[in-house]
């Protein structure tokens, strides 16, 4: 007897590309560096192997900066991405290779990840819904270690329905992994909560970067307001905060997060003798972490805990937050390049000084593709979580989905 549809694999033939620093069994992943040996991975990663029990068509891998350390998709054993809408510009990072894939119509959707925004970055780059989850919704194993938790799997759709489908399927937990995330409801999925109204919620929102100072773009502010009146057109409440990396912690957030994103890149085992070949920015990051005494990392820790602890209490009365996803439209490709690492990582902190707030929060984030440049770039905003929350922030995004349609936009050329 063949099975009825309710008993096949949700995902039955749906082919997905995945991203270069997830390993697929039998495949060279390559982290997007050349100081690794790409070998062919001997298993899946967890998050691979969940949709491969699915029932996923696998079509290869997706370029990714050198171990997804920037917010722009350039290495040395690939050529860029480039972004589809114009294909000057970037796609963003480091989950950039996917959306570009997704955007140009290459893939319905894509396994992605996100450990300082590189899932919303190259969502809002590209046009499409990028869902950051909860930290510990998705296992990193059975290899990867991040002590740390910034990064997390999740996906990079065209419609919110298709990202929490995925989701339902890629959330898994394995033994001896670091966090959890709080569990649905018995017999309740995340495609469940895209389907259903969200109700009249109460949304906090910001588009300054406080005392960093970094300017945001016109387009952006346009996207911003839109988004807003949208909200409150349909019937929720939308009340102006201040910028939590000020008010929860002290304005230290960005100097504390690069101590964290430095200390990551330097636990990336690389062979000595090839460290010469790690791109300049990778280098630069390995070599601030190591000259960092260690008091002074576990003190930019504790300030870090300190204020998430204080940011989740500040704004647990609200439902979700809006804020840009970036500080401007995209950028050409080479933007990021020109100077020296320092100025480098200076320039994507001025590209991208929301998203990994809230990676260090641990909140579940997404970018929704409500507005479009006169130029006819894609400009997100971004909607935020309390912990657990991907099911209301789905609830909501559909409902803005169904409000101010996005899916039928397709870049110019591409079909």
């Amino acid at each position: 007897m063949s099975d009825t549809p309710d008993e096949l694999p949700p995902l039955l033939g749906v082919p997905l590309p995945i991203k270069d620093l997830d390993t697929l069994a039998g495949v060279r992943t390559t982290f997007g560096s050349r100081a690794v040996p790409g070998l062919p991975a001997p298993a899946d990663s967890a998050v691979v192997a969940q949709l491969r029990a699915a029932g996923a068509v696998f079509l290869g891998k997706t370029n990714t900066p050198e171990f997804g350390a920037t917010c722009y998709t350039e290495n040395e054993v690939a050529p860029p991405s480039r972004n589809p809408w114009d294909t000057d510009l970037s796609p963003g990072g480091s989950s950039g290779g996917a959306a570009a894939a997704v955007a140009a119509g290459l893939a319905p959707a894509a396994q992605a990840s996100d450990g300082g925004g590189s899932i919303r970055i190259p969502a809002s780059a590209c046009g499409l819904f990028g869902l950051k989850p909860t930290r510990g919704r998705i296992s990193g194993g059975p290899a990867q270690v991040d002590l740390t938790g910034l990064s997390t799997a999740g996906p990079l759709t065209r419609t919110v329905l298709d990202a929490a489908l995925l989701l339902d399927v890629m959330a898994v937990n394995l033994p001896g992994d670091p966090y959890t995330a709080p569990p649905l409801p018995p017999g309740r999925t995340f495609a469940d909560h895209a389907r259903r109204e969200p109700g009249r919620l109460r949304i906090g929102r910001y588009a300054d970067t406080g005392s960093a100072g970094i300017p945001v773009h016109p387009d952006v502010l346009a996207a911003h307001e839109e988004a807003t009146r949208t909200l409150l057109d349909l019937g929720h409440e939308v009340e102006e905060i201040d910028n939590p990396a000020d008010t929860a912690f002290g304005g230290t957030f960005a100097e504390d997060f690069r101590y964290l994103w430095a200390a990551t890149a330097s636990v990336t085992p690389v062979d000595p003798a090839r460290e010469g070949e790690l791109t300049p920015i990778y280098r630069w990051l390995r070599e601030s972490a190591r000259a960092t005494p260690l008091p002074e990392y576990l003190a930019a820790s504790a300030r870090l805990l300190h204020g998430t602890r204080a940011m989740l209490t500040d704004t647990a009365r609200f439902d979700a937050v809006l804020a840009p996803t970036l500080a401007r439209p995209p950028v050409p490709v080479g933007h990021f390049t020109s100077g020296g690492p320092a100025d480098e990582f200076r320039l994507m902190t001025e590209f991208t000084p929301f998203t990994s707030l809230y990676n260090v929060s641990g909140q579940p984030s997404v970018n929704v593709p409500l507005h479009w440049s006169r130029g006819g770039l894609p400009i997100g905003v971004m909607l935020t979580g309390p912990r657990g929350g991907e099911g209301t922030l789905l609830s909501l995004s559909a409902q803005l989905e169904r409000a101010r349609p996005w899916a039928h936009r397709v870049p110019e050329g591409w079909h």
